[in-house]
């Protein structure tokens, strides 16, 4: 097989701006059923008003219609940093997609599409948002900001690297979020994408890596990002199969059945002591399986950012 040329036929999304303005609307018009019932109105102009603030500014004509109360959001009120981290490791670009829509997509798709819906409810409240991609190496980091064009390069850079997965790409989360700890000079709302696919000493130093942004004084969200169909549950058919890890290249030869079982209480387990973790260490884990859309990501992002401050 050809690799290169295999890597070469990738598309990538036809238009990812536009596939994550879909994402948010659907979120949006889906929020009056959520604790969030009122926030969609005039979304990027307004605040919830919190009770001792002035009412200089209090929105009398959306109270009318929503019986509740929002402060006016100026344009200078840019108050909210983030930084968006995506693993791009081969593991990330399971199962391998050619040409990407919100239906059909891997783990490194899913998290470029996850990212792309909060740079645009970021842009829809005027915050200044940056990104990092790594993999083996430090593929690609933007500091924060709020421009248009800044928005349309971090795009095209998204889709450039679910376009080009690279062979046996290894994961260095650790590594890099160190460098990312450093680099990050304001407080800022961080969110990583990854499947944490790496040995128990990398889990240890991925976790002081993390230890490292709290200890700035970020707010960190870990995607735990998965096929849960598959990497979980482990839904293959009972047929003579290869299993390979894309990252090193290892390969075991099996039939699913025999092992399912037992591969399913590990991967809970692991799955589990990750959670377990992330609490100890003060950092919010949620589970982004691929197959399972973007309201929980989304929703995610609008409980951390109402609690930044």
């Amino acid at each position: 097989m050809n690799i290169e040329k295999e890597i070469n036929e990738i598309t990538g999304f036809k238009n990812l701006e536009l596939l994550a303005t879909q994402v948010v609307e659907g979120f949006i018009s889906g929020l009056h059923k959520s604790p969030f019932h009122g926030f969609s109105a005039e979304f990027a102009e307004h605040k919830i008003y919190n009770t001792g603030e002035s009412t200089k500014h209090i929105d009398w004509k959306l109270f009318a219609k929503t019986d509740k109360l929002y402060t006016k959001k100026y344009e200078e009120e840019t108050n909210l940093r983030c930084h968006i981290i995506m693993d791009n490791s081969s593991s990330m670009h399971y199962p391998p997609i050619k040409e990407f829509n919100i239906t059909k997509l891997n783990k490194a798709g899913f998290s470029a599409l996850a990212a792309a819906a909060i740079m645009n409810l970021l842009k829809r409240q005027r915050d200044a948002v940056g990104m990092s991609i790594y993999s083996d190496s430090y593929e690609f980091y933007a500091n924060e900001k709020g421009s248009e064009r800044h928005h349309h390069m971090l795009l095209g850079k998204l889709n450039e690297a679910i376009s080009t997965p690279g062979e046996a790409k290894q994961t260095r989360t650790y590594s890099h979020l160190h460098l990312i700890a450093e680099k990050l000079k304001r407080r800022s709302l961080v969110f990583l994408f990854t499947d944490m696919f790496q040995d128990d000493v990398e889990e240890q130093q991925l976790f002081e890596a993390l230890q490292h942004l709290k200890y700035n004084k970020h707010e960190v969200v870990f995607f735990h990002t998965f096929d849960k169909e598959k990497e979980l549950h482990f839904d293959f058919s009972n047929r003579p199969r290869r299993f390979v890890d894309v990252e090193t290249g290892e390969h075991v030869n099996l039939y699913a059945d025999t092992i399912r079982e037992n591969y399913e209480a590990a991967v809970a387990r692991y799955f589990s002591d990750l959670r377990l973790k992330c609490g100890q260490y003060r950092i919010k884990y949620v589970e982004a399986d691929i197959n399972a859309g973007f309201n929980k990501i989304l929703t995610t992002y609008l409980v951390e950012r109402q609690k930044f401050g």
